[in-house]
């Protein structure tokens, strides 16, 4: 009997989690994502949308985890695979709209979005650190500055889905040119403005998961050599 209601107490206290007002956010925001990829290409404007508002809910539910209380590693996991995943999926659709090499740029970009993330939340786990975001130690001030300022970070990662959705809503067959399609955002009128905002926040973004990647990687190493030196000891 006690052993019963230990396990009811269990499983009561993992639905409170899932239940959490900004895990419910999350939800939310992944049933946006399915609708909006799942209409993408009848109706643009309706996914560009759909889209910008999950991708806002970002920081939602951030907001919403630390007023209430309710901060939990599954938010924290939900909150950044669907960030990957939601973006992963708009650069393969992107692929599809441009002739190459524009097709191979947003795939390489997709290739370096994941690499950089799994490294880095590889390298947090190693470094036994309680998130991936604890870059107090890195001798980076564009990284230390990225993860320290979460207006910054807002700033690029706002500026690099911006980016990724008015190409989407300038494309309009497969055979463009991307470097085309970004000099007439650059050219037109009331796009000039966001469009070249969203570029620089976009090349920063960009460059933090080039040293992302390469500073997740050293932890990897020296994790390694650190092993290896305490078995000849």
């Amino acid at each position: 009997m006690a052993e019963s209601n230990k396990n009811n107490k269990k499983k009561q206290s993992t639905l409170s989690v899932y239940l959490y007002i900004p895990n419910i956010t999350g939800y939310i925001r992944i049933i946006m994502n399915v609708v909006a990829f799942a209409r993408c290409f009848q109706d643009k404007k309706l996914f560009a949308i759909l889209y910008f508002i999950s991708f806002v809910c970002d920081g939602l539910d951030g907001w919403l985890a630390r007023k209430f209380n309710q901060v939990s590693t599954f938010g924290a996991v939900l909150d950044m695979v669907t960030d990957r995943v939601s973006t992963a999926c708009l650069l393969v659709v992107l692929s599809q709209c441009y002739r190459r090499p524009g097709s191979t740029i947003f795939l390489s970009l997709l290739s370096l979005d994941i690499a950089s993330h799994w490294l880095q939340m590889y390298s947090t786990f190693l470094s036994g650190k309680a998130t991936h975001k604890d870059v107090k130690d890195s001798t980076n001030w564009l990284f230390r500055l990225y993860y320290g300022n979460r207006a910054f970070m807002a700033y690029c990662c706002v500026a690099s889905e911006l980016l990724y959705i008015i190409f989407f809503l300038l494309a309009e067959t497969q055979s463009e040119s991307v470097i085309e399609v970004l000099l007439t955002g650059l050219k037109h009128g009331y796009l000039s403005f966001p469009v070249a905002v969203a570029l620089f926040g976009w090349a920063i973004k960009q460059a933090i998961n080039v040293i992302q990647m390469k500073t997740a990687a050293d932890v990897c190493v020296l994790y390694d050599l650190n092993k290896k030196q305490q078995k000849q000891y």
